[in-house]
């Protein structure tokens, strides 16, 4: 690490994940010159750069030569050959890794890139996309107080962010957040579907149930209560609200949810067994 602003390497920079961290640092201040995008495509990872005034590579390699900070930014699937590649490289080196790819155990990358590197395991979730995510981080041995505060930086730029002190606590972070938004995707779903049904064009239908779930959570946010509480104030004795709620909780809602929070940590710590190769 250097006393100035690390230099950041996002190999994968021009991705989605990678696209909206970039953007987030940005928007928070961190300077375009301490930050290198790479990519596969050539066309767009230059407009890419252009566009937001980082330094864009082609080769990884060469990006990380002088690399502080190594942000992994790729699919599970492609991380195992891409680490491999960068290990003859990184013999000597310091750089902190940060992984965001899910269901790869730390085993692993000390594996395929040395055994001496400190790295973090990081799980963003797709709301990091409009700035609004949440991160689950893991560090590794070698880890120091310096190499945190940075990863929190990377990841407070699109969101919040939470250590765990184990890393098996991970899949529960995937369960929670990692994997969660497409939870409350499916349930204004239904919503949306239920209301389109009762006669509401789609349209309409769409804009009432997105709005009011953006409003509970800015409320819920913004309140001092917790959710349960916050619920019992929309609800009255014998009411329409009491009503619905009601029946939620006659379908087993609870249930349902906690057992399929059960089978995403289940998956994801296969997952771990997967790619640990």
């Amino acid at each position: 690490m250097t006393a100035t602003d690390p230099k950041i390497v996002f190999i994968g920079g021009a991705g989605n994940m990678g696209a909206a961290v970039i953007g987030g640092l940005l928007a928070a201040g961190y300077p375009a010159d301490r930050i290198v995008a790479t990519g596969r495509d050539p066309h767009k990872l230059a407009a890419f750069a252009r566009g937001h005034g980082v330094v864009a590579h082609n080769d990884n390699i060469a990006a990380i030569s002088d690399a502080d900070v190594i942000v992994l930014s790729v699919k599970p699937q492609m991380m195992r050959d891409l680490c491999m590649g960068l290990h003859p490289h990184l013999a000597g080196r310091n750089p902190l890794i940060i992984s965001f790819a899910a269901g790869i155990p730390l085993a692993a990358y000390r594996r395929w890139l040395g055994e001496h590197l400190p790295i973090v395991r990081a799980m963003p979730n797709t709301p990091a996309l409009v700035q609004a995510g949440a991160t689950g981080l893991y560090a590794g041995a070698g880890v120091t107080a310096e190499h945190r505060a940075i990863t929190e930086q990377i990841a407070n730029a699109v969101g919040i962010s939470l250590w765990v002190r184990d890393e098996r606590e991970i899949n529960q972070i995937i369960a929670v957040a990692g994997s969660a938004p497409a939870y409350f995707f499916q349930f204004m779903e239904a919503m949306i579907e239920a209301s389109v049904a009762s006669g509401f064009a789609r349209p309409d239908a769409e804009r009432l149930v997105l709005q009011t779930a953006l409003g509970a959570a800015k409320l819920a946010m913004a309140s001092e209560e917790d959710v349960a509480q916050l619920k019992r104030k929309v609800m009255s004795p014998g009411g329409t609200t009491e009503c619905a709620v009601k029946r939620f909780e006659q379908g087993g809602l609870f249930q349902l949810v906690a057992e399929a929070m059960g089978d995403c940590a289940e998956r994801a710590a296969e997952m771990d067994r997967e790619l640990d190769r």
